[in-house]
């Protein structure tokens, strides 16, 4: 079993992000997260390339989100202000791409993934897709003022309730109705199908892309509240320690939360 990890490639003028760790669903270790940071900067920094492409290792989900194992040793709500921002800061190298993003989804995209695939300018997904963030049914934690303007911003407000305060989780279908994904291809084609859209993004003159995901990026995530004492409550609270434990004991039944 290999070392969870980001791996990062590049061919030509087309950069290549991949979450390999799919003995958990890709569920991102800390580590992880900060490669990503990592490779969004490097991509930032490279003026030969046009587009990025990022997608799962294993056919099986894309992310499934965070390996939680390190929620064990929160013990205040500042321990939760600390972890969004941390979050924060990766995903905010990835809203600074420069450059055309691909999020190629095979599988579950839910939590972590949910939010990366919502960064992405573009999302390809094989008919088996599914999307989410129900962790009001799992963790009882929160997301921050950024993390629900990104996926607000993207899927919709109406479809982000659904997914977070029923905890559903929606089939690929109904997200190419409304337009947050851009095609959903058979597992047979999702190569040959995203090379097209690779070639035809990187024709684009890089600094009308440029531009014009900067200002997108500044009206998405202008004027956010400041929510870190709301942030503070929810994983200061037993509930999020109750999730926790019952996430990691894996659980079925829904924890019986007491708001506290």
């Amino acid at each position: 079993m290999s070392a969870p990890r980001i791996d990062f490639e590049k061919k030509d003028d087309v950069a290549f992000v991949r979450f390999n760790n799919p003995e958990a669903h890709n569920a991102l270790t800390s580590e992880m997260w900060l490669g990503l940071r990592d490779a969004a900067r490097a991509i930032a920094d490279d003026p030969s390339i046009r587009v990025a492409v990022f997608r799962g290792v294993g056919g099986k989900a894309f992310v499934s989100g965070t390996d939680i194992s390190g929620f064990t040793k929160f013990t205040s709500g500042e321990d939760g202000i600390g972890y969004e921002h941390r979050i924060d800061e990766c995903m905010s190298a990835v809203d600074a791409i420069p450059v055309t993003t691909i999020a190629v989804v095979d599988g579950w995209a839910v939590g972590g993934g949910l939010n990366i695939a919502s960064a992405c300018d573009f999302r390809v997904a094989t008919p088996n897709a599914r999307f989410g963030s129900p962790i009001g049914r799992t963790l009882g934690n929160c997301l921050s003022a950024q993390s629900v303007a990104r996926i607000g911003g993207a899927i919709g407000v109406s479809v982000a309730k659904r997914m977070v305060l029923l905890g559903e989780i929606v089939p690929a279908q109904e997200l190419l109705a409304s337009g947050y994904l851009l095609r959903i291809v058979e597992p047979e084609a999702l190569d040959a199908e995203v090379e097209s859209l690779c070639r035809r993004a990187a024709e684009n003159a890089p600094l009308t892309t440029r531009a014009t995901k900067a200002t997108l990026c500044q009206m998405k995530f202008a004027n956010l509240p400041d929510i870190e004492a709301i942030v503070a409550e929810v994983y200061g609270s037993e509930d999020f320690r109750r999730g926790v434990q019952n996430f990691l004991a894996r659980t079925k039944a829904v924890p019986k939360w007491t708001g506290s």
